[in-house]
């Protein structure tokens, strides 16, 4: 009698820990693995031409493709990379007061949207213009400098500059002005938010970054 009435109560037992088992879970008992993170939601070029249109046009042109020398284009640019630099601007790592002014304003989602609607718009070719400045820059970028461990530019940025999807922007047909500006900018500290062009930079001088924007401003 005494077993029998002993495997009753530990079956009562088992039975009240199952009815309590949520409850005692929820509470002490570890958390279910967290749900997969949602993907970001499709970016809305609509949205993202109205925002550029608002923001972006009057510097950066209508479609992309810049007419002012010192002011990139854009067209066609890699949006990863697009996302970056205004994630950067806003944050400060890029320093320039005009674009963290606009970036500022700009959320994720325009951030997003502005840069996929880009990648959408062609790319107006640019042109050399001095060709001995071209011979050393096409040197430079084709070969890099070994005596000075300057890597070619293209081993990142392609033979025709075109780049690499969310890795190395695109460069070709750029504004000479705009890439010379950058490469001296990287060169003298004033933009820091690219290690590696630092470096690179860092170890031209003054006829060699211009020869380079020059050479690049002809690719494509």
């Amino acid at each position: 009698m005494k077993l029998s009435v002993l495997l009753q109560a530990a079956m009562g037992a088992c039975a009240l820990l199952i009815s309590v088992s949520p409850a005692f879970a929820a509470e002490g008992a570890p958390a279910a693995a967290p749900v997969a993170a949602q993907k970001a939601a499709k970016p809305d070029l609509a949205k993202g031409e109205a925002s550029y249109t608002a923001v972006c046009a009057a510097c950066h042109g209508a479609d992309g493709n810049s007419a002012v020398p010192a002011q990139p284009k854009l067209a066609s640019q890699h949006p990863e990379y697009l996302v970056k630099q205004l994630r950067e601007f806003k944050a400060g790592t890029r320093k320039n007061p005009i674009m963290q002014g606009f970036a500022a304003a700009l959320s994720e989602d325009d951030m997003r949207n502005i840069s996929w609607w880009l990648v959408s718009k062609a790319p107006k070719n640019g042109f050399a213009k001095d060709k001995e400045l071209v011979a050393v820059g096409e040197k430079i970028y084709r070969g890099g400098i070994a005596e000075r461990q300057v890597p070619a530019c293209a081993s990142c940025h392609s033979p025709n500059g075109a780049g690499l999807p969310a890795q190395y922007p695109r460069l070709g047909g750029q504004h000479a002005d705009y890439t010379a500006s950058q490469l001296t900018a990287f060169r003298d500290g004033v933009r820091a938010n690219n290690a590696v062009m630092a470096g690179v930079s860092a170890r031209l001088n003054d006829r060699e970054i211009k020869a380079l924007g020059d050479y690049i401003a002809g690719l494509r």
